[in-house]
């Protein structure tokens, strides 16, 4: 960081921003509206130069603000909410919207990070894989409401509903499938992700619009990005338990049903899983472990553009 540059932070809700630009201490605030984002983007502007502007992934929240950002020319990036409270309770620091943007801004200043950029294929493939995420929510919870139910009316009444859902998820995955078969790039990133056993259209949908940095980035930032990395817990003589925390749920959920999968259907992951059950690690470890080695050798597929071959799979991993 260069004693000229600055860092800006904001935080969002859903009717309000509020920024705070570090090191310099200054803020505003505006409506998270047409008019505000014109307003804040001329204040970024007259700011100028700026090293980052970085708010915290929301959930979908930020993606209007994030866009404007990026069609603008700003240098922006998205950070994990977890890793930004772990700062300011660090700093044992009270939680309002305006010191939660100046601990973005002072996050962004430490740690560095990829900036976003746009492309309107994935960012529709995210939307549509987050409907469908909504709608298997829907149909798990109303599948487990209709089996507790008596009155033959209501039984009816609920089928109906569930109908009408698998049919909205199908015309979801069928949009799906239409986006990646429309782009070249896509479209041969996926019949490379699906050539390994134990992934099919949603996951490696879900992996090219969640993950876009499989393949380019390291293995390590790959598991931090996803959130299968395990984190140290010791301190002098003891060794606490490794956990995984932070990364994207979404995509994780997703990868964790695909490993389920391919322990009992690809012949290198299962054995890998065999060797950790055998040497008395637990059932979630095992998994956790599994997902993290598909992922390391799904970039490595997609670095050398080749298909699944067994034995190239294991030396990779």
């Amino acid at each position: 960081m260069t004693q000229a540059s600055r860092f800006v932070g904001i935080d969002i809700s859903s009717r309000r921003l509020d920024v705070a630009s570090y090191p310099d201490g200054a803020v505003r605030e505006v409506a998270y509206s047409e008019a505000g984002l014109t307003e804040l983007l001329a204040w970024l502007h007259e700011a100028a130069p700026i090293e980052a502007v970085a708010c915290e992934a929301t959930g979908g929240l930020e993606r209007r603000l994030v866009g404007r950002l990026v069609q603008a020319g700003l240098p922006t990036r998205t950070v994990n909410a977890q890793r930004v409270r772990a700062l300011a309770r660090a700093g044992n620091l009270a939680k309002t919207d305006r010191l939660d943007a100046a601990m973005i801004a002072r996050f962004a200043a430490i740690f560095s990070g990829p900036l976003v950029t746009l492309d309107a294929t994935r960012t529709a493939l995210a939307e549509l894989l987050r409907l469908r995420e909504l709608q298997v929510g829907q149909l798990t919870a109303l599948g487990n409401a209709v089996r507790r139910l008596v009155e033959p009316a209501a039984r009816q009444l609920m089928a109906q509903q569930l109908a009408h859902l698998r049919a909205g998820r199908a015309a979801l995955e069928a949009a799906i499938a239409e986006r990646i078969a429309a782009d070249p790039t896509l479209r041969r990133r996926q019949e490379v992700l699906c050539s390994m056993p134990g992934i099919g259209a949603v996951t490696s949908a879900a992996l090219l619009a969640w993950l876009p940095e499989l393949g380019v980035a390291g293995d390590r930032q790959i598991a931090a990005l996803v959130g299968v990395a395990p984190y140290a817990d010791d301190s002098g003589t003891r060794h606490g338990q490794r956990h995984i925390r932070g990364g994207r749920q979404g995509l994780r959920n997703v990868l964790y049903m695909a490993a389920l999968v391919a322990v009992r259907h690809n012949p290198v992951l299962a054995a890998w899983a065999q060797r950790l059950r055998a040497s008395g690690k637990a059932a979630k470890v095992v998994l956790v472990a599994v997902m993290h080695k598909m992922l390391r050798i799904l970039g490595a597929m997609l670095r050398q553009d080749r298909m699944w071959a067994p034995g190239s799979a294991a030396a990779a991993a």
